[in-house]
């Protein structure tokens, strides 16, 4: 439910109380400055509350980004402003600071009661919203003629299409842009003027990808066929989700958190999907698409850590990403750069036409190419800029990355014991140390599968992942150390599965990188959203990434390869179980409470 409050002498001819209804607003009149605060004071606590004033000339859509924006606490726009509740106390006092300044006065002036309630709330330290309008109206007029004026300008803007336009993604891939997005925001119009929601849209982006990876499994080119053109559907259902969102002002906690976690069920689910339906004919691409997942999470983290390292940094400049800027204002040079990072348009797209026109095998293949050249052009691009970049990053940062890093109580307790826990190590230490981790278990892995030796390697990626985190990750090149671990600890799992050589042991591997990397994907939008990491309980629960790695490898050495097929296979299940029973728990939690609303564009479609 939300109030607004109409400030100063009725206009003739005016709809601004029909529209503010239209927004949803419970609509009462104050008719001196001094009763809206005594109007303030009736309205409910847990209620958004707005301050307009009566004299206000604009566009509806101007108002609704004004004052019904879910992110914000507060925002404004010339003659309104919006408060949530969590900033109801300091609007409180704006409002009878506002009163007292402007005495008895109940003339519409252009320094209107809501502008300076604004500028008050600003000093007193609350952060204002104010949207980009654009061509859109939004203005008190201080006389007739500028009023009428205004509403000439109002009427000769296209509101609608502005609407529509502002809809769409600032920054999209090549294949969304010109495919997907001229039409999909006219199916967001559509579902919101039916009611229906973002989650709802996701929802059944979700189901129609899933319906995709069984048509994939049926192994007949009919279900090949099928998959190529529901997988593109239900890229339409996830952009227009997000189109949706930004068209009716629908953000959310959860459904940030419903957008981005179902991306990658989605992908991955088509992955198993492809693996099945080879296997129906014969073809074991199971370590291809284990692979491909690997890939694409491993890129993720790559992106989720150097944001996270450079988001707040100060000083933060670098002759690389100048000259990226510089490309950028070619508009050719946009294009071509942003498919060759193949983003998820091009990939689902790429992925769609050759599950339809070929085999999983070359579909899988030739995406594990198209992922490794993508990875290899952002990370070399990154470590220049990172070199090159004079930086100073702050502990937040430093806690973010060791977050995302995941260690579990074997590294953590081996690194608080090392010397000089709580000083920089300085340089390149952190990297290096868990490169060459990530190289001594993986090279045991290959080579010594079903040995000691193995677990020997396994303690040693263990004791270096303690060292890796012993000091705050605020080196250059710290925020490769996340990445690193994700692709020690999956690649392990693939190659030792792949090494076992029996039938489920990959789709056993498959299952446990899944729940796993949900598990780091959900650690990721818990710090995006501002909610802190999981719960130490739960990363000690897991084993956290060393644990689990130690632990397969003792599996490895310990049973046979049929028992460790069905070792993989319970981990699996108990890391899925945990990690999803207290993920969707603090996320409805997280909702029910009023957490902030967010709206990460995450990955460019």
């Amino acid at each position: 439910m939300s109030t607004a409050i109409l400030t100063g002498s009725p206009v003739p001819g005016s709809s601004l109380e029909g529209d503010l209804r239209a927004l949803g607003f419970d609509v009462r009149t104050a008719s001196a400055p001094a009763d809206a605060a005594v109007l303030l004071a009736s309205v409910p606590a847990d209620e958004r509350v707005a301050l307009v004033d009566s004299g206000f000339v604009g566009h509806l859509h101007a108002l609704r980004l004004g004052l019904t924006d879910p992110r914000f606490n507060a925002s404004a726009v010339s003659g309104a402003v919006s408060v949530l509740p969590s900033a109801r106390a300091a609007f409180a006092r704006a409002v009878e600071q506002a009163a007292v300044s402007a005495g008895g006065d109940t003339v519409v002036r252009v320094d209107a009661l809501a502008d300076r309630v604004a500028t008050a709330l600003e000093a007193d330290g609350t952060e204002v919203h104010r949207p980009d309008l654009g061509a859109l109206v939004a203005t008190v007029p201080a006389d007739p003629q500028a009023r009428n004026e205004a509403r000439q300008a109002v009427a000769a803007v296209d509101e609608e299409a502005i609407r529509l336009r502002t809809a769409v993604k600032s920054r999209d891939g090549f294949f969304t842009t010109h495919f997907i997005s001229p039409y999909s925001r006219y199916i967001a119009r559509w579902c919101a003027r039916r009611g229906l929601t973002p989650n709802q849209v996701t929802t059944a982006s979700l189901i129609t990808a899933l319906v995709a990876a069984g048509c994939a499994a049926t192994g007949e080119r009919w279900g090949f066929v099928a998959a190529g053109v529901l997988l593109i559907f239900s890229f339409v259902l996830d952009c227009t989700d997000g189109q949706l969102a930004r068209y009716s002002l629908q953000y959310s906690t959860m459904g940030a958190w419903l957008d981005a976690t179902f991306d990658r069920a989605k992908e991955y689910a088509y992955y198993a999907g492809l693996a099945l339906g080879a296997a129906r004919g014969g073809d074991d691409v199971w370590a291809l698409a284990l692979g491909a997942m690997v890939l694409q999470t491993c890129r993720h983290v790559v992106d989720f850590a150097f944001t996270e390292a450079n988001h707040d940094a100060t000083a933060n400049t670098s002759p690389t990403a100048a000259l990226s800027d510089k490309l950028d204002s070619v508009g050719w040079t946009v294009w071509v750069r942003r498919m060759i990072v193949l983003p998820i348009g091009e990939r689902w797209a790429l992925i769609a036409v050759l599950t339809a026109l070929t085999t999983p095998r070359i579909t899988l293949v030739v995406l594990l190419i198209g992922c490794a050249f993508a990875a290899l052009y952002t990370t070399a691009g990154r470590v220049l800029r990172s070199l090159t970049r004079k930086a100073e990053r702050t502990d937040r940062a430093a806690r973010a990355l060791v977050d995302l890093a995941d260690n579990g109580p074997i590294a953590t307790y081996l690194g608080g014991d090392l010397p000089g826990r709580g000083r920089r190590l300085g340089g390149y230490k952190a990297p290096v140390a868990a490169a060459l981790a990530v190289a001594l278990v993986l090279n045991a892995a290959v080579s010594e599968y079903g040995t000691w030796a193995l677990v020997g390697s396994a303690a040693m990626y263990a004791l270096l992942s303690g060292f890796a985190v012993s000091a705050p990750l605020k080196g250059p090149l710290d925020w490769l150390v996340p990445p690193l671990f994700r692709a020690g600890e999956y690649l392990t799992v693939l190659v030792l599965a792949a090494k076992a050589d029996v039938n489920g042991a990959l789709p056993a591997a498959f299952g446990l990188v899944a729940a796993v990397a949900y598990h780091h994907y959900d650690t990721v939008y818990r710090i995006r959203g501002g909610t802190g990491a999981p719960p130490h309980w739960l990363v000690r629960s897991i084993g956290g990434q060393e644990g689990r790695t130690l632990l397969v490898a003792v599996a490895a050495a310990l049973l046979s390869a049929q028992d460790f097929t069905v070792a993989l296979t319970a981990l699996a299940v108990a890391v899925a179980l945990v990690v999803l029973t207290e993920s969707i728990r603090f996320w409805v939690i997280a909702a029910r409470q009023g957490a902030p609303a967010v709206h990460d564009e995450g990955e460019p479609a």
